[in-house]
């Protein structure tokens, strides 16, 4: 692959494999640590791999100074291959080698916050995905798995704290150097693992530390390190670390495999968290909260990462990816492990169905548009320029519904089997996505995946959402109900044509009450009760369902049973009655959201003004009936009553005028704060005394219906001058006992655009000057605020000139420029084109110093050719200017350039 800046990027394909010329098996690192000059010794002993026929070894390495190459302790010749060290000389056949390479790095000038770098005074490692090369020079790739020793040695005062993978084995003292005292430690690791797993940390830190028992009976230490003064936030992620390895093993049989595991947290880090063997390092984002500090989004959050990166301990570690192009054997099936964990630490059915609610709204507002765009790519890609583009939505979130969905085809339990002989097969292993799915269909054989697994593979490869269309007819004298289902799959980059998927459909039928009814195909027995799945394998099939005294509702993809657009003709009556009584709770939200949306695409494509009234009697009478329904949890109320976002309304258009989808939905909002105004105010008086601060599904739901009822009051007063709310939004703002509550009542004040916010947003600042996290809260809702009047980008302009923003630091930069360019889009997209000219500069500057940053930054205008004009000309000259820099990084490179393409 080409370096940065060096012109148009190789592009790396998934047919080219080859099995590594060279097997690594040990590593032993010694690192002298300076910020400004670190010495890494890397020895290393390896063979030829016996199965690839003989060639030089070739080592990857960036930004290294080398100043020693020997090979059995000897000189030996190298050359450079660009950045590649290359070696021929070596010894022949398949007899060990040692190798010894000596290099210097400068850990404080490495803004990218990839390889090793220095971030407040402390030493972070961040290698995933080609990270390790800017270490040392080494075979930096996943395949790859040695064992590691790890020697360190730093200054004591400055950096007391010295930590890396596995075991501390030694430590101790050294001769002072000319700043005191120094020391060493050694940690090794008895697991072998890849190179991207690599990690340390050395400086000035606390911890939290807890002893726990397995079910084993062993013991192990867990420990949680964080600068001083954090400590106090730590106990959540803490309690998230204990429950994480006590669901794995009671959930999957899979125990903690180390007498130690640490969690290290850091502001200065381009991702969520790093699944290290035993030294994850988290963002402080996910780790730090508190009642004053996070909200009941945050805690959930540090929950769900904590358990992600410890789950990643098997599935990732244990057992890793083969090449990057099986990147979602390992993120997607561990998103999949971490929802699950999630819901079941929610218990009750009501909590899990949000949770399962919140992780589609995310697929669909962000996967669904990355499929039918530019980057699209299949959740196992054939090809990329630049890997760390291709930590996406995609990999992820889509990839765990591949993994759900061959969950449903075997059952709970088949599944639990299949990863049981996952394991046995591939336990230190680097491995593929189809040795996955073969692990599972094998452990099930009679299952519907066993028999259908070939064409179920093709969600690996093939990119798109698919599209299932359904129709159904009712035959009053046969007393039946036919199904007719279809699939299709637009064309995405490189893909014209698609072949069908194996599409998991769960299905119930109601009556015109809302009754459950009993389902019976013509060729069964007897019937069932409740749900049932379906499995789509052609382009069309029919289904008939017999026995039906009258016309059915039918409640499709009950669950969410499979990543796909469902296209039905439900008439209004049918979804009032799904919304009013469907028992899957998914489906009642759905229904709700496709009421809202139906009225707001006619208002969006209707001719003249946007009317002040979107919404009609019925949906406004269903939405009331929702808010006042005894028997439905606050955080489901809360979902419901949560109109379709601005980005998911665009998505169902061919062409889209932001700004009028942005006044359909502002209009929506304002009538159904005015219309169910009574309803908000005893709302909200019967959820917003909680008692002491929990973070429990029950709590936060109430929590979260509050903050919705005082959100609506705030924009109903905004329409009629009525002072009292926003009078209580201030005052509930002052006299919040914890984050959510203060945040919530700050929100509404923001978000209704009302004179009161300036001095609720001035005191807010007072109060969390210290807190960066709280800030990062701040930022983020002044940059993502309801655009009156175009006056966001000129606040947005003015927070880059605050005396707290670092456009250097991943977090500070999301809160302002991401929530402005990426989830802002009614202030976002200007008739003047500020907001791209804002957008492509903001793209230029950060991308000289952190490229993975920028490269997400620039997808912000993926879509852009859904714009309708004049958006949509200006959009395109923004990309093209950014294309024009002579010097971009790959990372940016591949996404306009793919961005401008046919």
């Amino acid at each position: 692959m080409t370096s940065l800046r060096e012109g148009a990027p190789a592009v790396v394909k998934r047919e080219d494999y080859t099995a590594p010329a060279f097997v690594v098996d040990t590593v032993d690192l010694t690192f002298d640590l300076d910020p400004a000059k670190t010495r890494v010794l890397n020895k290393m002993r390896l063979r030829r791999n016996p199965g690839v026929a003989a060639q030089p070894l070739r080592l990857d390495g960036e930004e290294l100074n080398l100043a020693r190459v020997l090979v059995n302790g000897a000189g030996t010749s190298f050359k450079m291959d660009g950045q590649q060290l290359v070696l021929e000389k070596l010894p022949e056949g398949d007899e060990p080698f040692e190798l010894e390479i000596f290099t210097t790095c400068n850990p404080s000038k490495n803004t990218q916050l990839m390889g090793l770098y220095v971030s407040q005074g402390t030493f972070f490692t961040q290698c995933e995905a080609e990270g390790f090369r800017r270490i040392t020079y080494f075979l930096d790739r996943p395949d790859v798995m040695a064992s590691y020793s790890v020697t360190l040695r730093a200054d004591q005062t400055a950096y007391p704290v010295l930590l890396s993978n596995g075991n501390l084995v030694e430590q101790g003292p050294l001769e002072d150097g000319p700043n005191g005292p120094r020391h060493y430690a050694k940690w090794v690791d008895p697991h072998k693992k890849p190179c991207y797993l690599f990690a340390l940390v050395a400086g000035s830190l606390v911890h939290r530390e807890q002893k726990i028992l397995s079910r084993s009976g062993t013991e192990h230490t867990l420990q949680v390190y964080v600068r001083a003064g954090d400590l106090d936030k730590t106990e959540h992620a803490m309690n998230s670390l204990m429950a994480s390895i006590a669901w794995d093993e009671a959930r999957f049989g899979l125990p903690l495999d180390l007498e130690r595991f640490m969690i290290v947290a850091t502001s200065d880090f381009n991702m969520g968290a790093m699944e290290n063997k035993g030294l994850n390092i988290f963002n402080t984002k996910y780790v730090l909260a508190s009642a004053a500090t996070a909200t009941d989004v945050d805690f959930g959050n540090v929950e769900s990462v904590v358990g992600h990166e410890y789950f990643h301990n098997w599935t990732g570690n244990r057992v890793t990816c083969r090449d990057w192009f099986q990147l979602s054997l390992k993120e997607g099936l561990t998103v999949f492990r971490d929802q699950e964990f999630s819901m079941d630490m929610a218990g009750s059915p009501s909590a899990r169905a949000v949770k399962r609610i919140e992780d589609v709204r995310v697929l669909r507002t962000a996967q669904f548009p990355e499929d039918a765009g530019p980057m699209a790519h299949p959740v196992r890609p054939d090809q990329y320029a630049e890997i760390n583009n291709f930590y996406t939505v995609t990999i992820y979130e889509k990839g765990a519904e591949v993994v759900r969905m061959q969950q449903t085809l075997v059952g709970r339990e088949g599944f639990a089997q299949g990863m049981k002989l996952y394991f046995e097969r591939h336990d230190g292993q680097a491995v593929t996505c189809d040795d996955f799915a073969q692990a599972m269909a094998d452990a099930n054989p009679a299952s519907d995946l066993a028999r259908l697994l070939p064409q179920f593979k093709r969600w690996y490869s093939q990119a798109g959402t698919p599209r299932v269309q359904a129709q159904g007819v009712y035959d009053a004298a046969a007393r039946s109900y036919t199904l007719t289902l279809s699939q299709s799959c637009p064309a995405t980059p490189g893909q014209a044509v698609k072949e069908p998927f194996v599409i998991p459909v769960a299905l119930g039928l109601l009556d015109a009450q809302g009754q459950e009814l009993p389902l019976q195909l013509a060729h069964w027995t007897q019937p069932e009760q409740g749900s049932r799945t379906l499995v789509l394998t052609e382009a069309s099939e029919t289904f008939t369902f017999v026995n039906l005294d009258s016309e059915p509702v039918p409640s499709l993809l009950r669950g969410f049973s499979a990543p796909v657009v469902l296209e039905h003709a439900y008439s209004d009556a049918q979804l009032l009655t799904l919304l009013a009584h469907d028992t899957d709770p998914f489906n009642r939200w759905e229904a709700g959201q496709r009421l809202a949306l139906r009225q707001a695409l006619a208002a969006i494509q209707a001719d003249g003004p946007v009317p002040t009234e979107v919404l009609n009697g019925a949906y406004l009478d269903a939405m009331r009936g929702v808010l006042r329904h005894t028997g439905l949890d606050a955080a489901f109320k809360e979902l419901v009553l949560t109109l379709p976002s601005e980005t998911y309304i665009a998505e169902q258009l061919d062409v889209v005028d932001p700004q009028r989808i942005h006044a359909v939905r502002e209009a929506m909002r304002a009538q159904l704060a005015n219309a169910l105004h009574a309803d908000w105010a005893q709302a909200f008086d019967a959820h917003q005394h909680n008692g002491a601060y929990r973070p429990d599904p029950v709590s936060s739901g109430r929590r979260a219906l509050a903050g919705l009822a005082l959100q609506m009051l705030c924009l109903a007063a905004r329409h009629t001058g009525d002072p009292v709310w926003p009078g209580k939004a201030l005052q509930r703002f002052k006299d919040a006992g914890n984050m959510t509550d203060r945040f919530n009542a700050l929100n509404a004040l923001v978000g209704s655009g009302h004179a009161l916010a300036q001095n609720a947003l001035e005191r807010f600042h007072a109060l969390f000057k210290n807190e960066e996290l709280v800030l990062d809260k701040w930022f983020a809702l002044q940059a993502g605020a309801p655009d009156h009047g175009g006056h966001i980008l000129p606040v947005v302009k003015q927070l880059l000139q605050h005396p707290d923003f670092h456009l250097k630091n991943p977090n500070r930069a999301r809160s302002v420029i991401f929530s402005y360019c990426n989830a802002n889009p009614g202030a976002f997209h200007r008739a003047d084109a500020a907001g791209y000219v804002f957008w492509s500069e903001r793209v230029v500057e950060i991308d000289a110093f952190n490229p993975q940053v920028a490269a997400r930054l620039a997808r912000a205008l993926d879509r852009w050719k859904k714009l309708a004009e004049p958006y949509r000309t200006a959009a395109r000259e923004a990309i093209a200017r950014v294309a024009a820099k002579a010097d971009l990084s790959n990372d940016v490179r591949e996404v306009v350039t793919r961005a401008l393409a046919d």
